[in-house]
């Protein structure tokens, strides 16, 4: 590898360990039953269905992961009393997922954190810069994204 390929896969692994470990730290101080990064990204997930709660389908196809892997998920996160599952008003076979009072607490508490995070790091850069930085993070988003059906997974 030349020197830029070098300095980049540093960067790449490095920003992605930092970021994971601050988030595992921001998740430990957020939540009194200790929750994984997956399941706040389910809680996220669940977030976006307001008062209306969220289908187990909606919240696999948001998350590219399997029904069965949701649904374990979701009753792991029940049993946490983050979540509870109701049954859709119209079609009685329809699972909804809810935040319950404590889910809603870490699911705001996270997005705080990601409000900080992002403040944090486009602090100081002048509006080329934070254009600049964003170009720069889409084609690599874009790059990620592209390759995951070579991986075998789907293309959200």
């Amino acid at each position: 590898m030349d020197a830029f390929a070098l300095a980049l896969n540093d960067l790449l692994v490095n920003t992605f360990h930092d970021i994971l470990k601050l988030e595992e730290n921001s998740l430990a101080k957020a939540s009194a039953n200790k929750l994984s990064i997956n399941e706040m990204h389910l809680l996220e997930a669940i977030a976006k269905g307001k008062d209306e709660g969220r289908s187990i389908t909606d919240i696999a196809r948001e998350l590219s992961i399997t029904l069965p892997s949701v649904t374990a998920a979701v009753n792991k996160l029940v049993k946490k009393n983050y979540v509870i599952k109701g049954k859709h008003e119209a079609d009685k076979r329809l699972v909804i997922v809810f935040l319950t009072h404590e889910g809603k607490r870490a699911e705001a508490l996270h997005r705080l954190y990601h409000r900080a995070m992002v403040n944090a790091a486009s602090q100081g850069l002048n509006d080329e810069e934070k254009d600049a930085l964003l170009k720069g993070l889409t084609k690599l988003h874009n790059f990620f994204k592209e390759q995951r059906p070579l991986i075998g997974e789907p293309d959200t």
